[in-house]
Protein backbone atom coordinates (compact mmCIF):
# COMPACT_ATOMS: atom_id res chain seq x y z
CA UNK A 1 0.00 0.00 0.00
CA UNK A 2 1.10 3.55 -0.66
CA UNK A 3 2.87 5.14 2.31
CA UNK A 4 4.30 8.48 1.30
CA UNK A 5 2.03 11.43 0.49
CA UNK A 6 3.35 11.43 -3.07
CA UNK A 7 2.58 7.76 -3.61
CA UNK A 8 -0.89 8.20 -2.09
CA UNK A 9 -1.59 11.03 -4.50
CA UNK A 10 -0.32 8.96 -7.45
CA UNK A 11 -2.64 6.12 -6.39
CA UNK A 12 -5.60 8.53 -6.37
CA UNK A 13 -4.65 9.94 -9.76
CA UNK A 14 -4.25 6.44 -11.20
CA UNK A 15 -7.73 5.46 -10.01
CA UNK A 16 -9.28 8.57 -11.56
CA UNK A 17 -7.42 8.08 -14.84
CA UNK A 18 -8.37 4.39 -14.92
CA UNK A 19 -12.06 5.28 -14.55
CA UNK A 20 -11.87 7.84 -17.37
CA UNK A 21 -10.01 5.48 -19.69
CA UNK A 22 -12.38 2.63 -18.89
CA UNK A 23 -15.40 4.77 -19.78
CA UNK A 24 -13.73 5.94 -22.99
CA UNK A 25 -12.80 2.39 -24.02
CA UNK A 26 -16.34 1.20 -23.30
CA UNK A 27 -17.82 4.03 -25.37
CA UNK A 28 -15.55 3.20 -28.32
CA UNK A 29 -16.40 -0.49 -28.10
CA UNK A 30 -20.10 0.38 -28.17
CA UNK A 31 -19.62 2.29 -31.42
CA UNK A 32 -17.62 -0.58 -32.90
CA UNK A 33 -20.30 -3.05 -31.84
CA UNK A 34 -22.94 -0.96 -33.64
CA UNK A 35 -20.89 -1.24 -36.82
CA UNK A 36 -20.54 -5.00 -36.34
CA UNK A 37 -24.29 -5.38 -35.84
CA UNK A 38 -25.04 -3.32 -38.95
CA UNK A 39 -22.63 -5.47 -40.96
CA UNK A 40 -24.24 -8.64 -39.60
CA UNK A 41 -27.70 -7.39 -40.54
CA UNK A 42 -26.52 -6.80 -44.11
CA UNK A 43 -27.76 -3.20 -44.21
CA UNK A 44 -25.03 -1.33 -46.10
CA UNK A 45 -26.35 2.20 -45.51
CA UNK A 46 -26.71 1.58 -41.77
CA UNK A 47 -23.23 0.06 -41.65
CA UNK A 48 -21.73 3.05 -43.45
CA UNK A 49 -23.51 5.45 -41.11
CA UNK A 50 -22.33 3.51 -38.04
CA UNK A 51 -18.79 3.48 -39.42
CA UNK A 52 -18.85 7.25 -39.94
CA UNK A 53 -19.95 7.67 -36.31
CA UNK A 54 -17.35 5.23 -34.99
CA UNK A 55 -14.37 6.72 -36.79
CA UNK A 56 -14.03 9.98 -34.84
CA UNK A 57 -14.62 8.16 -31.55
CA UNK A 58 -11.85 5.69 -32.34
CA UNK A 59 -9.45 8.46 -33.36
CA UNK A 60 -10.32 10.41 -30.22
CA UNK A 61 -9.33 7.32 -28.25
CA UNK A 62 -5.94 7.48 -29.97
CA UNK A 63 -5.37 11.13 -29.07
CA UNK A 64 -6.40 10.44 -25.48
CA UNK A 65 -3.98 7.51 -25.23
CA UNK A 66 -6.56 4.74 -24.87
CA UNK A 67 -5.61 2.99 -28.13
CA UNK A 68 -2.42 2.91 -30.15
CA UNK A 69 -2.61 4.70 -33.50
CA UNK A 70 -1.91 1.53 -35.51
CA UNK A 71 -4.54 -0.42 -33.59
CA UNK A 72 -7.18 2.16 -34.45
CA UNK A 73 -6.04 2.29 -38.08
CA UNK A 74 -6.20 -1.50 -38.31
CA UNK A 75 -9.70 -1.63 -36.83
CA UNK A 76 -10.94 1.11 -39.18
CA UNK A 77 -9.37 -0.56 -42.20
CA UNK A 78 -10.86 -3.96 -41.45
CA UNK A 79 -14.30 -2.57 -40.68
CA UNK A 80 -14.39 -0.38 -43.78
CA UNK A 81 -13.37 -3.27 -46.02
CA UNK A 82 -16.14 -5.40 -44.49
CA UNK A 83 -18.67 -2.61 -45.01
CA UNK A 84 -17.59 -2.29 -48.64
CA UNK A 85 -18.02 -6.04 -49.12
CA UNK A 86 -21.72 -5.92 -48.19
CA UNK A 87 -23.70 -6.81 -51.32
Amino acid sequence: MANTPQSKKRARQNEARFAVNKARRSRIRTYLRKVEEAIASGDKSAAEAALREAQPELMRGVTKGVFHKNTAARKMSRLSSRVKAIG
